[in-house]
């Protein structure tokens, strides 16, 4: 599998998601006045400020449940699980097309014998052709069957094989490949009867071992199902994740822009509407990274695809459990954001050095189980929290990690995003309620020193 296309196919669907949710944005901005499921939620807030029975987690799950509902109706959200599930079912069904089966074609035989008809089989065995073979009764005859179409190569006991156009040395095909194994073997095998060998003296020099061949530098190792479970793995957590955190970065400055934030602060606490908001993508986020896996791993094992064989189960695993972590340490990074800013433009203009992190390991990541080999760069990336959702799985495709190692990895991002957690907290307090303009970093200086 090359990478290219897979990349390629991966940022044409993030600028897809980028121009999607602009135009979300712009026709809810053409039509504010009308009630929406903010509105809803601002009233059932007020309805419970006067609760002395609320549970701990009420007020932010009734946020976390607007943002489901909210996200789950809109038409991108839509339109990008159809686009993913049709990759995914393109990427494990299109790679079978052409495996566990072979090619069959007729072979005309002109003064054959029962070794010649043993030879041609297993000639054709070894590129991969199964053939039938038609006794002609004569060369004019064998000439109009190829003519016709009825067979694809003539071979002449008499020494000479006909073929209806020419072979060119760079053809590859298994047709192409057949007709000059037939060329070299049995051209070989009429030398050795003009020598005058015995069949003893002929099948010897035809058992030969060839010499062995050594090379200075390794080669290029065959991608194992693991790394290619890995390659999948990485660029659908790059795909999941810029999706939902471009929505985190645009809704929190929706409600900014919306001056409704400031109603709802007036029945919760800062923290628990921004947990609410992250928990509520997170969730429809991490269904739809689900069912991409139940699918995949469904659809492999219908059509025979390798995909669920080996070690991929535990590299998709590894893929969800990162997926995870990575989006619990980005949206409270990407919230955070949001607040300091109430324009669409503001937003564009914090989406690049925000998304620098992700970018940089998903191609480090990608190049790297592309290779075949895991660089010293992707094993440092491994344990840094923002890179690790890219980096780990890949170490997992090539089976460079063991659990210690992996479970270090997972302590670290957890104990970081309770940190980044806490400042986006302070970020947001400070940031979200004030309007005017963006809100700078020397803004931010007294909360976040306090």
């Amino acid at each position: 599998m090359k990478a290219w296309p897979v990349v390629a196919g991966a940022l044409v669907l993030v600028i897809v998601i980028r121009v999607g949710l602009q135009r979300r944005w712009q026709r809810r901005g053409q039509d504010r006045h009308r009630p929406s499921a903010l509105a809803v939620l601002v009233r059932q807030l007020a309805d419970r400020a006067g609760r002395a029975d609320r549970k701990i987690l009420g007020d932010t799950g009734l946020v976390a449940g607007r943002e489901i509902r909210e996200r789950v109706r809109g038409r991108v959200f839509r339109a990008v699980t159809l686009i993913l599930f049709a990759v995914v079912a393109a990427a494990i069904v299109i790679p079978t097309f052409n495996s566990g089966s072979t090619k069959r074609e007729n072979v005309g035989v002109v003064a054959g014998s029962a070794t010649l008809d043993t030879e041609i089989h297993v000639l054709a065995k070894r590129v991969g052709l199964s053939v039938s073979l038609v006794h002609e009764r004569d060369r004019q005859t064998a000439r109009q069957s190829l003519s016709a179409g009825s067979v694809a190569v003539v071979v002449d006991g008499g020494g000479k094989i006909v073929v209806d156009k020419p072979v060119s040395a760079t053809d590859t095909s298994a047709s192409a490949r057949f007709v000059r194994s037939l060329s070299t073997t049995l051209g070989i095998q009429r030398a050795f009867a003009q020598a005058g060998l015995t069949e003893e003296q002929a099948t010897a020099v035809e058992q030969a071992r060839p010499l062995p061949v050594e090379s200075v530098h390794p080669g290029k190792k065959t991608r194992t199902t693991a790394e290619a479970t890995a390659l999948l793995g990485v660029i659908l957590i790059f795909i999941v994740l810029t999706q939902y955190l471009t929505w985190t970065l645009m809704g929190v400055m929706e409600e900014k822009a919306s001056r409704v934030v400031e109603v709802l602060l007036a029945t919760v606490r800062p923290i628990q509407l921004l947990a609410g908001k992250v928990t509520g993508i997170g969730v429809v986020a991490m269904v739809q990274a689900v069912a991409l896996a139940a699918f995949a791993l469904v659809l492999a094992k219908a059509v025979g695809s390798s995909l669920v064989q080996g070690a991929a189960p535990l590299v998709l695993t590894a893929s969800l459990v990162w997926l995870i972590l990575g989006y619990a340490f980005y949206s409270w990074v990407y919230a955070a954001a949001g607040s300091t800013a109430e324009r669409q433009d503001q937003v564009q203009s914090l989406a690049l050095p925000l998304s620098a992190p992700l970018v940089f390991g998903y191609i480090v990541s990608l190049t790297g189980v592309s290779s075949g080999n895991a660089s010293v760069l992707v094993k440092v990336l491994a344990y840094l929290p923002p890179t690790a959702p890219f980096a780990m799985p890949t170490l997992v495709g090539f089976g460079e990690v063991n659990w210690w190692q992996f479970l270090l990895s997972v302590v670290l991002s957890v104990a970081c995003t309770v940190v980044v957690a806490r400042l986006a907290a302070l970020v947001y307090r400070t940031a979200v309620l004030r309007t005017g303009g963006r809100v700078r970093l020397r803004d931010l200086l007294p909360a976040l020193s306090s």
